[in-house]
């Protein structure tokens, strides 16, 4: 047994000198301890996990638990979200049989088959989108975040659940309030009542006007209170926005930041698959990584969990694992693609990931494209990251072509 290591002082997260790199101190680990004692912030001592076979294998073990009752958070929350019992349709931190009733009643409009019909219309998303950047264009650079990344992110999932165009700016600003780090709770909680409020006024709106989009289609079906309606939407609207939106605009900055793999895409288009799945491995914008609780006492890696245990997957750390490919710390948009935990693994696999890979795809190969000349316009040094945002990603991105 080799329980008696030191804690890690809570989970590292200050990046290093490449802003794509997770903190060094996960890499350390993860070579010397891929399983570690942890302080949680509320001074629990539970584990972290580094190691890609470990998180793998720890993700797929039904006797760790995603009940909210039972999780804590790796970094301190504005709101106190730990230990508490999970809102009605708050599936995602619930275990089976709930959570399979959830997943189940949302899964088809996710499947590859129905994601392949939406292609077109999110490649003529991506297009209008980068006509108004486009045309956005003067002397000065054109940020990458609000021109095109977040408006982007906000039309795909808006639009699968029939958010209205007019609530969508009021729903990306209560997204960034509830998921700030530096929000005060205040802040938080009022972002958390603004995108309740706004699923509450469309479940009503569905009910009195159905429509053939995924949320009337749950109103329409019957099979879930208005209660779960709003939480199911709303954990649907901030899942598929904030992630996909970073994704965006911290890959084109990783691309432009390798201007011999930009230049490929731009070459060759088709290249945007392979490239989306490496880009997903190599920044891994989850980076708190995912949560879970010890639910029975077991043995694991030679170490004693204890039921009631709090661990953090790091996700960013298993997808630089060396066990994973060769050269991980290294961005190949050319390499064939790899397993990589970038929507996790198991029963609680990203629902989402078919339709955020199209939305990648579509989205780079547009992109580059459309401005094969891309590039940063200011300094690579100058562009400020999210270090504080449960999602990592950049604050903006000025670019010119």
């Amino acid at each position: 047994m080799t329980d008696g290591l030191p804690a890690v002082p809570g989970l590292p997260m200050t990046r290093g000198r490449c802003p794509f790199d997770p903190a060094p101190e996960l890499g350390v680990l993860r070579a010397d301890h891929p399983v570690a004692r942890m302080e949680f912030p509320d001074g629990h001592v539970g584990w972290l996990v580094t190691g890609c076979t470990q998180v793998r294998a720890l993700l797929s073990d039904r006797r760790m638990s995603s009940r909210g009752e039972a999780l804590r958070s790796p970094i301190p929350l504005p709101m106190a979200t730990d230990r508490t019992e999970p809102a009605p349709g708050m599936f995602t931190a619930m275990d089976p049989p709930e959570h399979t009733r959830y997943r189940r009643a949302v899964a088809g409009w996710f499947s590859a088959r129905r994601t392949r019909t939406l292609e077109p219309r999110l490649k003529e998303l991506a297009e209008r989108h980068l006509d108004a950047m486009g045309a956005g264009k003067g002397e000065s650079p054109v940020d990458l975040v609000t021109g095109f990344a977040e408006p982007m992110a906000a039309s795909v999932i808006c639009e699968l659940l029939g958010v209205p165009l007019s609530e969508r700016p009021a729903f990306a600003r209560a997204i960034k309030a509830l998921f700030a780090v530096h929000s005060s709770a205040e802040e938080a909680i009022a972002g958390w009542h603004a995108l309740t409020g706004l699923l509450r006024g469309l479940v009503e709106a569905k009910r009195a006007e159905p429509a053939d989009d995924l949320l009337a289609t749950l109103v329409t079906e019957g099979r879930l209170t208005d209660e779960e309606l709003v939480t199911v939407g709303s954990v649907l609207l901030t899942a598929g926005y904030d992630t996909s939106a970073n994704m965006i605009a911290l890959g084109t900055f990783a691309l432009l930041e390798h201007p011999e793999q930009s230049a490929a895409l731009a070459a060759d288009t088709s290249l945007a698959e392979r490239a989306v799945e490496e880009l997903l491995r190599y920044l891994t914008v989850v980076h708190a990584g995912g949560i879970r609780a010890v639910g029975e006492d077991l043995e694991f890696e030679g170490h004693r969990m204890a039921a009631g245990d709090a661990v953090s997957l790091s996700f960013a750390a298993a997808n630089r694992d060396p066990v994973l490919c060769a050269l991980p710390d290294e961005l190949d948009v050319t390499r064939e693609p790899v397993p990589h935990l970038a929507f996790g693994h198991g029963i609680h696999q990203c629902v989402g990931q078919q339709l955020a890979r199209l939305e990648l795809r579509v989205a780079f190969a547009a992109l580059f494209g459309r401005f094969p000349g891309l590039r940063l316009g200011i300094p690579a040094a100058e562009v400020r990251t999210r270090p504080d945002m449960i999602i990592y990603g950049v604050q903006e991105l000025p670019v010119t072509w």
